[in-house]
């Protein structure tokens, strides 16, 4: 019998249960909003613990872990972190990083237009991949409000291993350690979505009208090793995709907008053309000014408002540049919320306006319950 105890309680150790269950209550559907995360603050030490998660994760750095370990805890933890930090702090706001404050808003901006059309049983919460509020956390928030069925939303337009799956990666890590695995539901992309496509041209031509048009139009994307793209992931192609479209419906003729790629890191090729070089090259073409966007981020973070705002604007100017006109992420602006929800309740299908139990069948399954000597 002491053995029999002893195992069962390890046996409750292993998986967490469910929090705040009550017999009769109306099961909710949840949607988790994802993005990839950021440092709790603009220091060294709080970069360096975000780096640490971010740069273990093997969907980004494609290494045998003994090859990677050295060079991840021996080298780039005790060099890259400062630098990091400086950076961070140079876009830092009052509340916090941008990244954040700006997914948090689209969360609850999504939950009130939710609520506003009728759908009360809809549930929505945010989690990063790395840094707080973790997946783990937007997933468990969500049980604990008697969810039991979950849409997975990373806040990538585009697909690719080293964000999209990898925030798959952490729902899965999660749902091992819980003992009632909600029902799951994962969106991919929403690169050709027409709303989305719509959303970044109005915002372009907004742009222009308040501030004319420059002499080119840059689309700008975060870059992926070009091994992994001929290993099979779809990244460069939803992104061409994209680009296209945009470029089709703001009737632009070739010579007036290309697609590039950013923020690459060591020595292997990334995909091309580059951000930094072309910019360089057209200020020594003689382009005195130029418009970027980003469309591949949702909201505006460090890959925008530093590297592209700031370090690119550098470069263009050293090279004979006069200005760099960069066009906001959609953030938390109407028209993005809007086509989130449309996505959203499409992939949500009939889950939408479902229940488990009428207001009748619901008082008869808790009497049911309470007879059998359970506790409300």
């Amino acid at each position: 019998m002491l053995f029999q105890q002893v195992k069962l309680g390890q046996l409750m150790e292993k998986f967490s249960g469910t929090q705040n269950f009550a017999h009769g209550q109306n099961t909710k559907t949840g949607v988790l909003m994802c993005n990839l995360g950021t440092p709790d603050a603009p220091t060294k030490k709080a970069v360096r613990t975000y780096l640490a998660q971010f740069l273990s994760d093997p969907r980004i750095v494609e290494l045998p872990r003994w090859i990677w370990w050295p060079i991840l805890h021996g080298v780039i933890l005790n060099t890259r972190p400062r630098k990091s930090a400086r950076a961070y702090l140079s876009i830092w706001e009052k509340e916090g990083s941008p990244l954040l404050t700006s997914s948090k808003k689209v969360v609850s901006k999504l939950d009130s237009l939710s609520k506003e059309a009728g759908y009360s049983e809809i549930e929505y919460a945010l989690g990063m991949r790395y840094g707080n509020p973790s997946i783990s956390a937007g997933i468990d928030e969500l049980r604990d409000k008697n969810v039991r069925r979950i849409l997975i939303f990373p806040m990538y337009p585009q697909y690719a291993s080293a964000t999209t799956a990898s925030t798959y990666d952490a729902v899965f890590n999660h749902c091992k350690t819980l003992r009632w695995v909600p029902e799951i539901r994962f969106a991919s992309d929403y690169h050709q979505n027409r709303g989305y496509i719509s959303a970044i041209c109005d915002s372009i031509l907004t742009h222009w009208s308040k501030n004319g048009k420059s002499e080119r139009l840059l689309l700008s994307f975060h870059g992926i090793p070009k091994d992994t793209f001929l290993a099979g992931d779809p990244y460069y192609c939803q992104c061409q995709a994209t680009a296209r479209l945009v470029a089709e419906q703001l009737r632009l003729r070739p010579n007036e907008w290309k697609i590039t790629f950013q923020s690459r890191v060591g020595p292997k090729e990334w995909l091309e053309p580059y951000t930094d070089k072309t910019l360089m090259e057209w200020g020594d073409e003689g382009l005195k000014k130029v418009d970027v966007i980003c469309p591949g981020f949702a909201v505006d973070c460090l890959e925008t408002l530093e590297e592209i705002m700031i370090l690119n604007q550098e470069n263009f100017r050293r090279h004979g540049g006069e200005e760099l006109s960069y066009i906001p992420a959609l953030n938390e602006s109407n028209e993005h919320i809007s086509l989130l929800h449309e996505i959203i309740t499409g992939h949500l299908g009939n889950w939408l306006g479902s229940s488990d139990q009428t207001e009748e069948l619901r008082k008869a399954t808790l009497g049911r319950a309470l007879s059998a000597g359970a506790e409300q």
